[in-house]
């Protein structure tokens, strides 16, 4: 080969490594900026009142208002039908939340969302998903989405998420929020912690 050949070569893997190093670092950037934008919605809610829900349909439970629940530790976790994989992957966390602390102040409150978009769900179809999922614990239909619109959209209207979860203390204070999507570990052991903190309060 030729220089003047080897050079022109060199020159074009010069270039093609730029451009992959340039992909990789705008690649780099928006994962960052993304997980940045996913950590910081919902902070403008930590400590302040949770708005109580009006929800008239319950599985596992006759209705229950958030005003009734004062003197405990509760963790609200919307959720949709079992399709989901995300939900199924977050369902076996609140299952262990719920059976490890039910009986030391927790209350766990699911709050079924249907997706796409709010529609009139039977009861005894979100009775199937209940059980799919294992929850024995006070499941509300928020069919309209109206609990999930005061809760979140209505205060995030950029929300990636609508799989939004809740600790409220026993005053009745937000005190940490989990912006959707499945529970990672690091989520899961965050959340116990708060928890177990709260719990001693």
């Amino acid at each position: 080969m030729s220089w003047k050949k080897r050079c022109a070569t060199s020159a074009k893997n010069s270039a093609y490594l730029l451009i992959v190093k340039i992909l990789i670092v705008i690649t780099l950037i928006t994962i960052f900026s993304f997980q940045i934008s996913m950590a910081s919605q919902g902070e403008n809610l930590i400590g302040i009142s949770a708005p109580d829900w009006n929800n008239q349909q319950w599985i596992n439970s006759p209705p229950i208002r958030l005003s009734d629940l004062k003197g405990k530790v509760i963790l609200v976790r919307f959720f949709m039908d079992s399709s989901c994989p995300l939900c199924r992957a977050s369902a076996p966390y609140l299952n262990e939340f719920y059976n490890a602390y039910k009986n030391k102040g927790l209350i766990v409150i699911g709050m079924y969302t249907p997706k796409p978009e709010p529609m009139n769900v039977p009861i005894e179809e979100v009775q199937k998903y209940v059980k799919e999922f294992g929850f024995e614990f006070p499941v509300a239909l928020d069919n309209d989405w109206a609990t999930l619109n005061k809760f979140w959209l209505d205060r995030v209207p950029d929300a990636d998420f609508t799989s939004v979860s809740f600790l409220i203390d026993k005053k009745g204070i937000v005190r940490f929020n989990h912006h959707g999507g499945k529970y990672e570990s690091k989520d899961v052991e965050t959340i116990r912690k708060m928890i177990q903190a709260l719990l001693s309060e």
